[in-house]
């Protein structure tokens, strides 16, 4: 069984961490968790749970007694927007280029918008009651600007569009940003939210999806905006990107204005590496490799955890994954990295 967390729970220690300062004690920080693990750290089934309210007090619970700071809610759990994309199935795995909802400028036309103020906000508002003392909120999206532009689209068929019909790429673009930008407004405005999630993957192994200039033209000014309405409410805002960023990561520090990166794999730059490069001007969040966490045993987690902390001092530095706790991370495994905070 887990061991009882030792430092009481106070997000003030992560907010130092975002503001890359040295925590009075070490912190952790996981984007989500699977249903399992919530399972097993909880003593009761997270499956059996049949609506959000029960559903949110699970992950609270989770979070707390595993020793974090903060629950991490994703939009889901409120009934927040999705932009629906009604050629993709429900897979665990899906192809960037299967289905799409927008294949021109009439289906364009014809696309039904979602409403971001149709979420039910109200139940973060109203479950803050029972946030163990210390705790906040964190938030995440459905899915960031570049993310649903390809899920609208095709990955492929943006790429054509992009060169063959600019005006009505942008035009994609700009209402798919506009829609995520309202629901940062309303979720970063809720009291008990310390901190907002921007999850958008970018890159993967070797470089970006789209190029550094296509990037800049068509999803960064949104990101800009997001973070700008973050900073206004005195919230917080992590980014939560995968793949190699190398080439625009001075645009997501000095011209977006992150306060935080997450996501990392060592087959692209070490979390290690990557708080060494940019911790002076950015938080570096988790990042214990994922194939690391499934392939190594427990006590080599431990040594490389311990490692990371020595190094940071836990300075500009959260302890975490690389990406996020399925259901194939063996929870030994998962155990061996959190429970570091409480030798």
């Amino acid at each position: 069984m887990i061991k009882p967390r030792k430092y009481p729970a106070d997000f003030t220690q992560l907010e130092k961490v975002l503001r890359r300062q040295q925590p009075d004690r070490p912190v952790l920080f996981e984007y989500f968790v699977n249903g399992d693990l919530i399972s097993y750290i909880n003593g009761e089934s997270f499956a059996s749970l049949d609506n959000r309210v029960d559903q949110i007090r699970a992950i609270t619970r989770f979070f707390h007694r595993a020793g974090y700071d903060y629950a991490t809610i994703p939009s889901r759990y409120f009934d927040a927007f999705s932009f629906d994309n009604t050629g993709h199935e429900k897979k665990a795995t899906v192809s960037l280029n299967e289905g799409s909802a927008i294949t021109d400028r009439k289906s364009f036309e014809l696309y039904q918008w979602p409403n971001p103020e149709q979420g039910n906000f109200e139940l973060l508002q109203n479950l803050a009651m029972e946030l163990p003392s210390g705790m906040r909120f964190i938030v995440s999206a459905p899915g960031g600007v570049l993310e649903n532009v390809i899920d609208l689209v095709g990955f492929e068929r943006l790429c054509f569009m992009i060169y063959e019909d600019e005006e009505l790429t942008k035009a994609i673009f700009d209402e798919v940003g506009e829609r995520l930008l309202r629901y940062y407004e309303i979720c970063s405005a809720i009291e008990p939210v310390g901190a907002l999630i921007v999850n958008d993957d970018w890159g993967f192994k070797t470089q970006t999806m789209l190029s550094p200039d296509m990037l800049r033209q068509f999803v960064f000014p949104w990101h800009k905006k997001i973070v700008e309405t973050i900073h206004q409410n005195r919230k917080y805002a992590i980014l939560h990107s995968c793949g190699n960023l190398s080439e625009v990561i001075d645009d997501s520090i000095d011209e977006l204005k992150y306060d935080a990166k997450h996501s990392f794999e060592d087959i692209i730059l070490p979390v290690e590496q990557a708080w060494q490069l940019w911790h002076d001007r950015i938080a570096i969040m988790g990042g214990i490799d994922m194939d690391f966490l499934v392939r190594r045993k427990p006590e080599e987690i431990k040594t490389r955890c311990l490692e990371m902390l020595e190094l940071t001092s836990s300075k500009a530095y959260a302890l975490g994954s690389g990406n996020s706790i399925p259901a194939y991370v063996p929870i030994p495994n998962y155990l061996a990295m959190i429970e570091i905070i409480n030798l």
